[in-house]
């Protein structure tokens, strides 16, 4: 049975360099916050696997990409699957968590998203452009992104890589959800400024748009930021749907509106923690 307050693992690295943010400060200020609800410890992605044990549930936060420890985050997978670990996002996701195949998936499935290919025999489902997007199947926070001429697509496209146009955009939009429910959305007025973020007004279309991907993803509860960018002609495109770490731009938040996400997180949480809801919708 799990304690009156449950015991919860908080992975994160406080280290992690981030571009234009400091992930360190969220989780400083979330764990405070957590505290008030949940026995609490804190430790670095490296050590989750052993320290995991007695705990009622580990929260992945802000733990950085993992391709700069890949073996030791499929071990820690490995384990709580295993043991029936309760992790939080649930290791169900299909979408980043998963690395980059969900791309390819859903533009297959002909889902409003940047179209990805990966093989030369695709390359004619993308739209003829002068530049195009190449980045590693593995790859997380933009590292390894290179922007190439059309010309050298076919010696790329070896299944190893993703290609996709370059795709002029008005700006990119963020919205947040905690497991079903819907929280805040920013945006970068200044496509050169990513991390330049300001709160969005997101629309009833606007967040239809976001939860077609909520839904598919049936992760049952946990954070999601759906990443999406406004094209020339006023539509969005998915760009990611990061479901095992998103970073949550909480500074740039009004109070009200941070103390509302919070909430939602805490209550959550201690669902989650207390076994009370499934970790996957089936």
């Amino acid at each position: 049975m799990p304690a009156a307050r449950p015991r919860l693992l908080y992975v994160t690295d406080l280290a992690y360099q981030a571009r234009g943010r400091r992930y360190c400060d969220e989780d400083i200020h979330l764990t405070s916050r957590l505290r008030a609800h949940f026995d609490l410890a804190l430790c670095h992605p490296l050590d989750a696997t052993a320290l995991m044990d007695g705990f009622d549930a580990v929260v992945v936060r802000n733990s950085g990409p993992v391709l700069g420890h890949q073996r030791e985050y499929e071990a820690f997978r490995a384990r709580a699957l295993a043991v029936g670990t309760r992790v939080y996002n649930p290791l169900t996701g299909k979408a980043d968590m998963a690395g980059k195949q969900y791309l390819l998936d859903l533009t297959a499935a002909g889902y409003p998203v940047i179209p990805t290919v990966d093989r030369a025999a695709d390359l004619p489902v993308l739209p003829a452009a002068e530049r195009y997007v190449v980045k590693p199947t593995a790859g997380a926070d933009s590292l390894g992104l290179r922007i190439v001429p059309a010309g050298e697509l076919n010696a790329l496209a070896t299944g190893e890589v993703l290609i996709q146009p370059c795709v002029d955009f008005a700006y990119e939009v963020s919205f947040y959800f905690v497991d079903d429910d819907f929280q805040y959305a920013l945006y970068a007025p200044d496509p050169a400024r990513r991390w330049e973020l300001e709160p969005y007004p997101a629309t009833a279309a606007d967040l239809e748009f976001a939860r077609r991907f909520i839904d598919w993803n049936a992760l049952g509860c946990g954070i999601q930021r759906v990443d999406a960018c406004r094209t020339a002609d006023g539509g969005l495109l998915l760009v990611e749907l990061e479901d095992l770490n998103p970073y949550l731009s909480l500074d740039v938040l009004p109070e009200r509106d941070r103390d509302r996400f919070v909430a939602a997180f805490t209550a959550s949480l201690s669902r989650f923690a207390r076994a009370e809801v499934s970790p996957a919708r089936p």
